[in-house]
């Protein structure tokens, strides 16, 4: 049986292509896995599992789906869903991952990311992701009317879009040294990411053996996974409509 992993799939009431393609993959596509990993970013913009809009409803009645046919689903937060709490986890049947989580895959141990923590370089988002990951912020966010997260959030996607087109590549994208260190640190050999959005595979050497780093691809005009097979062999493919 294979792994499936996807991130960045923004889900948002203004994409409903994506979110058929997403609808699609999971009835079609992922059924057939042995477990499905999503990386971090599933929402555009995720505030609180009591924003039951009917857009919501309908992707959390996808994944409940797919989960009560017996597939494994485990997600992770990303920088626009880390609100997602028990309540969603409950109803969609979806287990979450550790921010840094080791997975074997096919025997081979692997670490799982969303991979905002290894843009080292962009001081200002890692400012801000240290204090919204807080208890007392994301507590006090929830606190308020939904109303009131709607327009906050519509305000950070604003000064996000703003961040992402005057900020130079480089910055936004993972450093060579955050990623040997926190590979290092669970002593792995592989990893899988998504949030830059740069899909590729990459090798290099890293303890005098060879290495692989996986990023994600994000679902801008189609979907993106990665499919992980039992006899060893890794493919990125692309869902269209």
């Amino acid at each position: 049986m294979t792994k499936m992993f996807i991130s960045d799939l923004h889900l948002e009431e203004d994409r409903p292509d994506i979110a058929e393609i997403f609808i699609k993959f999971m009835q079609k596509e992922a059924v057939k896995a042995q477990a499905l990993y999503i990386l971090g970013d599933l929402f555009e913009a995720w505030i609180g599992d009591d924003d039951l809009t009917l857009f919501n409803q309908k992707m959390i009645n996808t994944l409940k789906q797919a989960t009560s046919s017996g597939l494994p689903i485990y997600l992770t937060h990303g920088n626009r869903d880390f609100l997602l709490g028990k309540t969603f986890l409950k109803a969609t049947g979806c287990q979450l991952l550790k921010d840094e989580e080791v997975i074997l895959i096919n025997q081979i141990p692997t670490l799982l990311l969303h991979g905002d923590t290894l843009c080292t370089e962009d001081i200002n988002y890692l400012k801000f992701r240290k204090k919204a990951r807080s208890f007392w912020f994301k507590k006090l966010v929830l606190l308020k009317s939904l109303k009131k997260r709607r327009e906050m959030a519509r305000q950070y996607r604003e000064k996000s879009k703003m961040h992402t087109s005057t900020t130079p590549d480089y910055i936004m994208d993972v450093t060579q040294s955050a990623v040997i260190n926190v590979m290092k640190k669970h002593t792995v050999q592989h990893l899988i990411h998504g949030h830059t959005h740069r899909e590729a595979i990459h090798s290099f050497s890293l303890n005098q053996q060879d290495a692989t780093r996986t990023v994600l691809g994000a679902w801008h005009s189609e979907g993106s996974a990665l499919i992980c097979k039992e006899n060893g062999k890794k493919e990125l493919i692309h869902i269209s409509s």
